[in-house]
This record gives structure tokens, sequence and C-alpha cells, in this order.
């Protein structure tokens, strides 16, 4: 049998139906990464790090997936895609977004290649992030 990996995922929306939008992702990661064993309860927030009028829902999920790092960065970003998200930023500044799905943490594994690092960087100093991580590592 295939070794599986915990990993937990942070995602955001705050473009249409924001809590469907996060629904869809959690069903696509259950289907394309592996089975979502716990998920936090939906969480709204301003947005972080650039001006919007749009709110954002955020939650987070923990999984267990068979998938690398690397195998799992492209998957998130293929449901991100596949959901209609084009680009992370916009002239390195954030943006409103269909949907955002961030690698927090992979086993206890540290990484730092250019493009993924684990634990991600920014996640301490969210709370948007840190809440809903809380509640699901309980």
């Amino acid at each position: 049998m295939t070794d599986s990996h915990l990993v937990y995922l942070a995602l955001g929306s705050n473009l249409g139906d924001s809590a469907g939008h996060i629904r869809e992702a959690i069903r696509k990661i259950n289907e394309l990464i592996g089975d979502v064993v716990r998920q936090s309860a939906l969480l709204v927030s301003d947005p972080w790090g650039f001006e919007s009028e749009h709110r954002f829902v955020n939650a987070v999920v923990a999984c267990r997936t068979t998938l690398s790092p690397m195998r799992l960065l492209h998957a998130t970003q293929g449901i991100e895609k596949e959901m209609g998200r084009t680009e992370k930023t916009v002239g390195r500044q954030y943006h409103d977004r269909i949907i955002d799905i961030d690698i927090l943490l992979y086993d206890d594994l540290h990484i730092d290649y250019p493009g993924l690092k684990i634990p991600h960087p920014l996640m301490q100093q969210r709370d948007f992030v840190m809440i809903p991580l809380r509640e699901v590592m309980e």
C-alpha cells in the first residue's frame, strides 16, 4: 500500500457564491487529491493584503493524500484553474478570486522550493488561516 500523508489546505473565495465555491473545491480535493478527513467551519474575513469591497469566505481542510508535495501543488493549481482562477497575483498584488487553495502543512516536512514553501510562510500572520487550522487540528 502506498504511504499516505496528512496535509492541511487553506481555501478562500470572495467572488460570486463564495461558500459554494469552497464546497465545490472541497469536493474536488476529495476526488482528485485524497480523502478530506476534517473540515473547519466557514469563516468570513476581510481581504488581506489588498483592498476590495468583497469579503472572503475561508476554510481549512485536513486531507490524506499519496501525492508528493510538488504533485499536490500541481493538483491544487489544477483545481483553481478548473474553477476559473487565472492567476495568483496581478502585478505582484493580491486580487479578488473565485478560489484560492494554499498548502499549509504536509506531514512535518519543511520545504523551500521556488514556488513551494511548506509550512506556508505567511500562515501565522493570517487569522483567517490560523483560526480554522486550529479547529481542524484539535
